[in-house]
C-alpha cells in the first residue's frame, strides 16, 4: 500500500518502529545540547515577519541549493530581490531536492509550527506565504514561543571566550522563561594561530580579561579566567572546530618562542601552529576536566573552499566542504596525553567525514571511563551527514562498534529556530532502525526495555552527561 506523504508514519516502516516512535520518542523533551543560535534574539524575544526571515536569513544549507540551481547570489542573500520574492525561489527551487533532507525538514517545518501539510512548490507558494505571514503577525512564531512549541528544555549557545553572556544572564533570571538558555565555550580564535585576526584577537581578550596575554602562559591563565566565567553561567560544553585533530608535542621554551613569534607578526609553519595547538588543547582539555565541561571536537571540513565567493560574504556562507584525507591522526595521541595526566574530559568526537565512522568508535574505545556510561561519544551526524542515509549509517556504526544505548543522541548545530524537527527526524530514524532489528529477530521484542532506551537517547542520557538538572 502506497504511504501518504510525510504522514503520522514518516519514515516508520515497521510497527515496533511505530510504537517506539509514538510511544516513547515522540512525547521526550528536546536537549539541543549544540546550536549557533543568538542567544540575543531570544532574550529579545525575536518577532520574525515571515519564512524568508525564519528560513533563508542565515541558513547555507538553503543557499548551496539555490547557488545550485543558477540564481544568482543578489536574489540569494543580497538585496535584489524582497524576501516575497526570495521565498518563491526556494518553493520554485525545493521539488528538485527530492532526496535531500531539506526536503523533508522544510515540510516538517510547515507543518509542526504552521500547520500546512501541502507540499511547497510554485502552485502553492503564495498561499503558504499568506497563512505562515499571518502566523507570524500573531506572535506565534517569536524565538521564545517556537523553543516552547518545540519543548526544547535546554540548549547550548555557541559563545567566543571574550562574549559578555549578558543574554545567558537575563534569560536565567526571567521566570516567564522555563528552556534553559546555557552558554558553551568556542575557543577557536584562540586556537587558529595561523589566521591573520590572531593578534586582534588576543588584545581583545586582554581587554576582558583586564590583563596582559604578553605570553603563552598569560593566554592560559586569561582563558582559564574566561572558563571559570563561563562555568559560573552555567556552561557545561565547550567546542573546538579543527581542521584536523593535530599532536604535536614540544617543550615549553619551544611554544613560548612559537607564541611569541607569532605574536610579533610573523607567520609560522603548519607544523609550529600544530605545536602550539596541541599546548593550547591540552591545557583546555585539563581545564574542561577541572571544571566538568564536556569537550567537543569536530574536525574535518574544508574551510572557505571558493576563495572569491569567502572574500564577498564571508565564512559560513556556504562554501566549505569535507576536508579530504584522512584528519584525525591526533585523536589518539590527544585523548592519551590528557589520560595519562587524569585530566581526560568527557569528550564527544565528530568528524565530517563519514568515513571516519569506525576509527572514532575503535579509538573512543581505548579511553572509556568511570565518570559517565559513554564517557567518550561518537558525536551524531555532522552537517553534510545528517540525512537519512548518515544517521542509520552512523547509529548501525555506533551499535557495530560501541553501546547504542549510551549514545546522547541528536542536536540541530543550527542557525534556524524552526530546526527542532531534526529532532524528530532523528527519533523517526532510530526507531525505525531498532523496530526493524526487533522484528527480524535481532533482538528480543521487549517494547518496556526498548522504550526506555529510545527515551534515554532521545533526552536522558543527555540530560545526565552533562549534568543538566531536571527541573
Amino acid at each position: 500500500m502506497k504511504q501518504a506523504f510525510l504522514d503520522q508514519n514518516f519514515l516508520l516502516s515497521t510497527d515496533t518502529a511505530k510504537i517506539l516512535y509514538h510511544q516513547y520518542a515522540k512525547p521526550m523533551p528536546i536537549v539541543d545540547y549544540h546550536c549557533h543560535i543568538s542567544p540575543a534574539e531570544i532574550a529579545q524575544d525575536r518577532q520574525f515577519q515571515n519564512l524568508t526571515q525564519l528560513w533563508l536569513e542565515g541558513d547555507h544549507y538553503k543557499w548551496r541549493l539555490l547557488r545550485a540551481n543558477g540564481i544568482p547570489e543578489e536574489e540569494i542573500t543580497g538585496t535584489d530581490a524582497t524576501d516575497y520574492e526570495k521565498f518563491c525561489l526556494w518553493a520554485s527551487v525545493l521539488p528538485k531536492a527530492i532526496g535531500n533532507p531539506l526536503y523533508h525538514w522544510t515540510h516538517l517545518e510547515l507543518q509542526r509550527y504552521f500547520g500546512i501539510y501541502e507540499p511547497l512548490n510554485e502552485s502553492s507558494a503564495e498561499r503558504i506565504w499568506e497563512i505562515s505571514s499571518k502566523k507570524c503577525a500573531a506572535h506565534a512564531l517569536s524565538a521564545r514561543n517556537i523553543i516552547r512549541h518545540s519543548n526544547v528544555r535546554v540548549l547550548c549557545t555557541t559563545d567566543d571566550p571574550i562574549d559578555s553572556l549578558q543574554e545567558h544572564e537575563q534569560l536565567a533570571h526571567d521566570a516567564a522563561f522555563s528552556a534553559k538558555v546555557f552558554p558553551a565555550f568556542r575557543p577557536d580564535k584562540a586556537m587558529n594561530i595561523q589566521k591573520p585576526e590572531f593578534n586582534e584577537y588576543l588584545d581583545q581578550l586582554e581587554q576582558v580579561c583586564h590583563t596582559p596575554v604578553s605570553c603563552f602562559e598569560e593566554l592560559c591563565s586569561a582563558l582559564e579566567e574566561r572558563i571559570e566565567y563561563f562555568s559560573l553561567h552555567g556552561c557545561k560544553a565547550a567546542d573546538h572546530g579543527l581542521d584536523r585533530v593535530v599532536f604535536e608535542e614540544a617543550d615549553a621554551q619551544t611554544v613560548e618562542e612559537l607564541f611569541q613569534k607569532r605574536r610579533g607578526g610573523a607567520d609560522l609553519t603548519d607544523t609550529e601552529a600544530a605545536q602550539y595547538q596541541t599546548a593550547l588543547l591540552l591545557f583546555l582539555g585539563k581545564q574542561y576536566a577541572k571544571y566538568n565541561i564536556v569537550m567537543q571536537l569536530h574536525y574535518g571540513a574544508a574551510r572557505n573552499c571558493n576563495t572569491f565567493r569567502y572574500g564577498l560574504l564571508g565564512p559560513d556562507t556556504g562554501f566549505d566542504s569535507i576536508a579530504p584525507g584522512f584528519n584525525g591522526a591526533g585523536l589518539a595521541p590527544l585523548l592519551n596525553a590528557l589520560e595519562q595526566e587524569n585530566s581526560l574530559p568527557k569528550t564527544v568526537v565528530y568528524s565530517l567525514n563519514p568515513n571516519d565512522n569506525e576509527y572514532i568508535l575503535s579509538v573512543i574505545g581505548c579511553f572509556q571511563g568511570t565518570e559517565a556510561a559513554g564517557k567518550l561519544q561518537h558525536g551524531c551526524p555532522w552537517w553534510f551527514n545528517d540525512h537519512e542515509a548518515g544517521i542509520r549509517k552512523q547509529l548501525c556504526d555506533l551499535a557495530n562498534a560501541g553501546v547504542l544505548g549510551n549514545f546522547i543522541g541528536m542536536l540541530t548545530d543550527s542557525r534556524s529556530f524552526l530546526s527542532y524537527t531534526r529532532h524528530e527526524y532523528f527519533r523517526r530514524i532510530l526507531c525505525d532502525v531498532i523496530g526493524k532489528w526487533v522484528e527480524e529477530g535481532k533482538y528480543p521484542d521487549d517494547l518496556p526495555y526498548l522504550g526506555k532506551m529510545v527515551q534515554d537517547i532521545s533526552y536522558y542520557n543527555a540530560m545526565r552527561y552533562f549534568g543538566f538538572e531536571e527541573p
